[in-house]
């Protein structure tokens, strides 16, 4: 440990920024846990828990775009603590072969979102333009469930999912979206780090030092992104995911 902490802090804090600026946090911190030696799922769970880190510090920095949206809040977050409990138990229930064998296609479906977010916001913009008024029907509250199994099973991309969903469901601007996008992926987290902290697999100073840089990382990043050319380093990271995908699928 006395070697790696200042990677992981590091890592934690690319994490952070990664999240802010790409939404994806895990491409960053997750590759960076399995090169200290943790196995897929310990990896896995862990960064599910250090990534609470950064949910705290986004929610933080989003005080003023969740003015007025408690009772949405509290409707999405219970559907996002039931999905993200499903998806710690099929985790947790399952063989560890099975996400090894899975975790690649994840990756390269959080690449592949990441690389194409601009086309999910646009078509989500011109379907919420066509819109009077938000919509409430049960598929859209299954998808948000869903969102949240992928979240606490694995979770990387899950919120630019999550972002496209509100941005078809809602009239309002991507800013709002992308608070409320904030604390649900938080509360799914949450549930799902519960679950693995009780069970035990979590490596909690790995975590804690994760955590702390993807705080400093989230907490930093809305000023970052003024400056930071977005679309060359989202593109970067996606390509970089796909990378890392082939690289565990081969592995």
């Amino acid at each position: 440990m006395e070697q790696t902490w200042w990677f992981l802090v590091l890592a934690g804090i690319g994490a952070g920024l990664c999240g802010s600026v790409a939404g994806l946090a895990s491409l960053v911190s997750y590759p960076a846990l399995l090169m200290t030696g943790l196995s897929p799922v310990v990896a896995n769970v862990t960064n599910t828990t250090a990534l609470l880190a950064n949910a705290a510090g986004a929610g933080i920095s989003s005080r003023r775009e969740l003015r007025g949206q408690g009772r949405r809040l509290t409707v999405l977050a219970a559907q996002m603590t039931c999905g993200g409990l499903a998806g710690a138990a099929l985790l947790l229930v399952a063989p560890p072969e099975v996400f090894a064998a899975v975790v690649p296609w994840l990756v390269a479906l959080g690449s592949v979102l990441l690389l194409g977010r601009d086309r999910l916001r646009r078509a989500a913009s011109r379907r919420s333009a066509r819109r009077t008024r938000p919509s409430r029907s049960w598929p859209g509250h299954l998808a948000m469930v869903g969102v949240g199994v992928y979240g606490g099973y694995f979770g990387a991309g899950a919120g630019v999912i999550l972002l496209a969903v509100l941005s078809l469901r809602s009239v309002e601007t991507l800013a709002v979206s992308n608070a409320v996008k904030n604390v649900g992926m938080g509360m799914a987290n949450l549930a799902a780090a519960v679950a693995y902290l009780l069970v035990g697999h979590v490596d909690v100073p790995v975590a804690a030092l994760l955590g702390l840089g993807a705080f400093v990382g989230g907490w930093c990043g809305p000023w970052v992104v003024r400056w930071l050319p977005e679309g060359p380093l989202r593109a970067a990271v996606g390509i970089c995911g796909l990378g890392l995908a082939v690289s565990l699928a081969l592995g």
